[in-house]
């Protein structure tokens, strides 16, 4: 518990940095918008296209790990849809409705990294790597498609949600480094070079922007619809995932690092998406910011009654 609790002291430090900055010394929004830009296109692809090269993947259970994962992921997604009808009831429209639904169902990359990385170094980054090759592509094109039906002004075609899905560094990233990673593609010196320097940085300042966007007002009245999505994404998530990596022998830091992956806050890009959809942005901004200050108490319960043997 030492161990764990250590490991994510940096990560949320450097959040609740963000968060100062943003009221002091970084004030306008343009300069996080920026940096929010760069980071999500351009240097955690790299970061992520970098670590997938450098994996040794024949180390990682990618079956046990993606599965739980993704399984996990899709049966969050699924207890969320079989909820529409009685949120709709307690007063939750479709735009609020579409928050909880990411707000539940994605996570924080910058978050996950870190701590697997932390915890177990390059092995942590190649397990937190496959995590992402399963869950990213999932959510994106689940979040996409809830958006456009339940919230979106205008409902959009389906070929208008495939170019939006198709259009997501993180899934390219993934799908590129994985390639290369099965081809044994050799890279020139330069590449690994600018691709390290990129990557050192891409986590903290990811960290960064995300605690620039933390919001404190209606942080001590969560309504409804927040508090399901923490309950959702901090506690069945995770249980969830850990019970099927279980079932599939997953165990020791593999385990672990399952357990950091679907207990990790949501994304803070979720945000960024609900604006351009049409989402309810205010009531995601309290949901990122209630998981990502509770999950600085529940994911090192939640390794630790994981990993407890």
């Amino acid at each position: 518990m030492a161990v764990v609790i250590a490991a994510l002291l940096p990560v949320f430090f450097l959040i609740v940095l963000g968060f100062i900055l943003k009221r002091t010394l970084m004030r306008l929004d343009t300069h996080w918008h920026g940096l929010e830009r760069l980071t999500y296109y351009v240097l955690l692809p790299v970061f992520l296209i970098q670590t997938l090269v450098k994996a040794d993947l024949s180390t990682v259970p990618i079956g046990g790990v993606g599965g739980a994962l993704l399984l996990s992921a899709l049966a969050v997604s699924l207890l969320c849809l079989a909820l529409r009808p009685l949120l709709a009831r307690a007063a939750i429209d479709g735009p609020a409705f579409s928050s909880i639904f990411q707000g539940a169902t994605r996570w924080q990359t910058y978050v996950g990294l870190s701590v697997a990385g932390s915890l177990f170094g390059n092995l942590g980054l190649a397990i937190a790597s496959v995590a992402m090759i399963a869950i990213v592509p999932l959510v994106n094109v689940l979040s996409v498609t809830v958006l456009a039906h339940y919230a979106s002004p205008e409902k959009r075609s389906a070929g208008s949600i495939v170019l939006t899905v198709a259009g997501n560094p993180l899934i390219w990233a993934c799908a590129v480094g994985l390639a290369l990673n099965v081809t044994h593609i050799p890279l020139p010196k330069l590449w690994h070079e600018v691709a390290d320097a990129l990557g050192r940085s891409s986590l903290a300042i990811g960290l960064l922007v995300t605690g620039a966007g933390l919001q404190l007002k209606g942080l001590f009245r969560p309504s409804l619809a927040a508090s399901v999505a923490v309950f959702l994404k901090l506690v069945l998530m995770p249980a969830i995932a850990v019970a099927l990596a279980l079932q599939f022998g997953v165990t020791a830091s593999n385990l672990a690092v399952v357990t950091i992956c679907s207990a990790v806050p949501t994304a803070s890009s979720a945000y960024v998406l609900a604006r351009q959809m049409g989402g309810d942005a205010p009531l995601l901004a309290q949901i990122i910011t209630l998981q990502t200050i509770l999950a600085a108490v529940t994911m090192p319960i939640a390794i630790a009654l994981a990993t407890m043997r």
